[in-house]
Formats: C-alpha cells, structure tokens, sequence
C-alpha cells in the first residue's frame, strides 16, 4: 500500500484532467477528420496492450488480472464504456468541446441519483436537493425554449448517462474483485468490442494525422497511469473535485484551438452543474 500523500494525490489527479482534456482535443481533431468508431478502435489497441503490461507485472500475471467473481458484468462495463466513449467523441465533433463537457459534467449527479436503486445505497434529502439543482443547470445549458436548442445536445447528456451506469457497475463489482482485474476487462474486453465496431470503418490516414494518432495513444495510457498513482497515493473523496478542472481545461482548448465560444447560459448552467457535484461529493463524504 502506498504512503497517503494528498497533496501529490491532487497534482496527480490535476495533471490527470489535464491530460484527458488534451486527449478530447485530439480525439476531435482526428473524429473530424476520420470515422469516429476507427479512431476509438485504434486508441483501444493503444490502451489494451498497456492494460496487459500492467498486469503482466503484477503478482499472478494476466491470469490472476482475468479471475472475476462477476465476468460478464465486467464484460458488460468494458462494452459500454467504449460505445459512451464513441458517443462522446460524436458530441465533440457536432457540439463541441466547451457544450458537451458543460453537459457532461452532470455524470456524477447521475450517479448520485442512480446508486440508491441501483446500488442500495441512502440518499438524503440534501443531495436529492443537490441533484435537483444541477439538472436546473442541464436544462439551462439545453435552453429547450430559448430558440436554440440543439438535438445535438442529447450527445453528451447520453454519454453522461453512460458513463453514470459505468461508474455505479464499476462500484458493484468492487464488492467482489480488485481494481486491477477490473481495469483488465475495461481495456480487453473494450479493445474487442471497438474492433468488432470500429474494423467496418477503416480509412486511410495521412502520416501527420497517424503522429496526431500515436500521441492520442499515449496521452490515453498516461492518463490512466497518472489516475491509476493519483487513487494509490489519496483518498477518492478527497481528489475527486478536482476532476471538474477537465471542463476548465477542455473548455480553454475549444476556445483556443476550435474557435470556439462560451455562451451565457453554458457558463451559468455548468456552474450550477459543478456546485452541485461538488455537494454531493462533500455529503457523501460527510455521511462515510
């Protein structure tokens, strides 16, 4: 077990969002450029053979990493994970950066509101409260009656949802098996299901755009790694805010490299969206 450092834990998980934020960036480049189900597939290529070295390296190996209690649910977390992936690189390509993170934002309130039924667990009043008032948020981001809502909002909302039920089935086969044979299905399994997705889409790329590809790759695993160190050195509860700064950062690269723009409502209705996440956590943490 290694030594808590949270301070570490907090630079690790910022440098975490960092480097996802810079991977959404890529990914939209290359989703712009090249079907999106192709450009997952190979990243997942990239992302399986780094799951295996990790496991190779650890007591048991590969077989002791792909012993679980519950294999097809794990299965089913690592299928899932790579079609809420493609629908957000979708998102990133007709919405953009700065939308679909202010819409996506809201997966940890979905998790909040989905663990009772799904996982058993008590919600209070004070995080239903909480839920409530980041969905105002969604809704003001959507602006369904202002004139310019678009359908292309439901990208980002759907991979929220997602990745919510990712994250609660995460938590379930917790109970049972190690996060180490839970990162091996997500990589494996998930490489599988993006080839058996993505081989019906190959497209020729150009040697620049395979450079743009080989860093998406690494940014992937280095991402991973840094969460992966972030997790053994600190406490969840107590990095997870700082999750949210994947919005700041992929926000800033939009509007830096895309052209893109904040709207009024965008900013007001992701901040009631991260309050509100940010609540949930520090009552979750409160009633632990």
């Amino acid at each position: 077990m290694a030594q808590q450092n949270t301070g570490l834990g907090i630079w690790l998980m910022v440098l975490t969002t960092f480097v996802f934020a810079m991977q959404d960036g890529l990914s939209r480049h290359l989703a712009g450029e090249y079907n999106t189900m192709m450009v997952v597939m190979i990243r997942y290529w990239f992302f399986a053979a780094f799951v295996m070295a990790i496991a190779k390296r650890k007591a048991g190996g590969l077989r002791a990493a792909a012993q679980s209690h519950t294999p097809w649910l794990q299965a089913f977390r690592g299928a899932l994970l790579v079609v809420e992936i493609n629908t957000m690189v979708i998102g990133f390509v007709y919405l953009g950066l700065v939308e679909s993170h202010a819409v996506f934002a809201a997966y940890p309130l979905l998790i909040a509101a989905l663990s009772g039924p799904v996982l058993g667990e008590h919600v209070g009043w004070r995080r239903w409260a909480a839920i409530g008032v980041g969905f105002v948020g969604v809704i003001i981001i959507l602006q369904p009656s202002g004139g310019v809502f678009s359908p292309y909002a439901a990208i980002p909302l759907g991979a929220a949802l997602m990745f919510a039920l990712y994250g609660l089935l995460t938590r379930y086969v917790a109970r049972h098996d190690t996060a180490a044979t839970s990162f091996f299905y997500t990589g494996t399994v998930g490489a599988v299901t993006a080839t058996l997705i993505g081989m019906w889409f190959w497209q020729p790329m150009t040697a620049p755009d395979w450079g743009w590809m080989a860093l998406l790759c690494v940014t992937g695993a280095l991402g991973h790694y840094t969460l992966i160190r972030c997790y053994e050195v600190a406490e969840a509860s107590a990095v997870q805010p700082f999750a949210y700064l994947q919005l700041v950062f992929a926000s800033a690269l939009g509007i830096a490299v895309f052209g893109e723009s904040i709207r009024a409502n965008v900013a007001l209705g992701a901040g009631l969206i991260v309050a509100a996440g940010l609540f949930t956590l520090w009552r979750a943490r409160q009633t632990e």
